[in-house]
């Protein structure tokens, strides 16, 4: 199944919304959802057999199902609330140094840009962001627009596979082969990723991973991952300290698995959320929504910021950039005139809206987003 009218049953968004903003936190189907609070009613039945003596088994299960999905081994994983939790919990051990540097771009997510800001400050480092030209002619321009500033410093290299604002696809798998040959660590951030597009960490041989499942795999909100390569896990340390470091030897997996009470239902849920989509053709939705954000791109009078014969830049979700004289608060008057939810955001000097189309989504939804565009613009 993969008609937007069928689907759109299966989610518990407000059916007067016209909802183009599944990049932001997501989107739960009824069915993904009744599983994450019938795991929660478990718990609360019984916390102590849920806890004490279920939960690392229950764990071990839902790891190797994601491990599966995202091409890893289970023991190289470890579930964390969010992208942006993985990706802190990597900037520690890194054994940066005055005057080391961490090389990004300028098309980083806002909150992980602080996040190395400040660790950066901390060791006396530096935190490069190159500039990719926009619009993005080829994977080469942007490959050489960051290994450009690669220099004697350089001692990691972090990249957005998919990243937030421009919605672009970057080519990390050749820049990370370029820092792997010049001993640079890798972090890549695929909060865009799983669900999205497909991921197979053993051949990318990324040094971090920091995943999202609650955005395209359409899991609970509060399920992500991080993956370690393997040699490197035994300097990798959580953000909380806890029951995990009471062992003789602390493995990675007890050290990130034991932190206190906490819920685990949004993680026991991301296997039940993989099986979903398998079940609904998912391959299918991601091509008929993959055609809807290219129809926007191309349809919408609006630039793009990919040539129109290169939509392999994008999948699911295409930002476009806005016209000087748009209104100031054109997100606003797009909810509250034309109840259509979709982000508008400034980056690098451009102002941009961002349409992310999911399984719920089909073709009336873009003709809803281009007449408000028409008479608001």
């Amino acid at each position: 199944m993969s008609d937007g009218t069928d689907l759109r049953a299966e989610f518990l968004l407000d059916e007067s919304v016209t909802f183009l903003n599944h990049g932001s936190f997501g989107a739960c189907p009824r069915a993904v959802f009744e599983r994450y609070q019938e795991w929660q009613l478990e718990l609360e039945q019984q916390p102590v057999l849920f806890l004490a003596r279920r939960l690392d088994d229950l764990l071990g299960d839902a790891r190797a199902t994601l491990a599966g999905y995202v091409g890893a081994d289970p023991d190289d994983l470890v579930f964390v609330p969010n992208a942006t939790s993985a990706v802190n919990i990597a900037a520690w051990p890194l054994g940066l140094r005055a005057g080391d540097e961490v090389l990004s771009t300028n098309l980083e997510y806002g909150a992980l840009d602080r996040t190395w800001e400040h660790v950066c400050s901390d060791f006396d480092a530096r935190y490069v962001r190159a500039p990719v030209p926009l619009p993005v002619a080829s994977e080469e321009e942007i490959v050489e627009a960051v290994w450009s500033h690669v220099g004697p410093r350089t001692r990691v290299l972090y990249l957005s596979q998919h990243t937030s604002s421009t919605a672009l696809t970057l080519p990390v798998a050749e820049l990370c082969r370029r820092a792997r040959e010049r001993g640079i660590t890798t972090v890549v951030d695929g909060a865009h990723v799983p669900g999205h597009f497909p991921l197979d960490l053993r051949s990318l041989d990324v040094d971090f991973y920091a995943g999202n499942c609650h955005k395209w795999l359409c899991a609970p909100k509060g399920a992500g991952f991080l993956y370690v390569r393997r040699e490197l896990q035994a300097d990798v340390h959580p953000l909380v300290f806890s029951w995990g470091y009471d062992e003789d030897k602390p493995t990675f997996i007890g050290r990130h698995q034991k932190q206190g009470t906490r819920d685990p239902a949004a993680y026991l849920t991301v296997a039940f959320a993989i099986e979903w989509q398998r079940e609904h053709g998912w391959d299918g939705v991601r091509t008929r929504c993959h055609e809807l954000a290219r129809r926007a791109a191309t349809e919408l009078g609006l630039e793009s910021l990919v040539p129109d014969t290169r939509d392999d830049f994008y999948g699911q979700m295409v930002s476009l950039r806005l016209p000087e004289g748009a209104p100031a608060d054109l997100k606003e008057r797009l909810y509250d005139e034309y109840r259509i939810e979709i982000p508008v955001m400034d980056c690098n000097g451009l102002r941009l809206i961002r349409a992310s189309f999911q399984g719920y989504n089909d073709e009336r939804d873009l003709e809803r987003l281009r007449s408000a565009l028409s008479q608001l613009l």
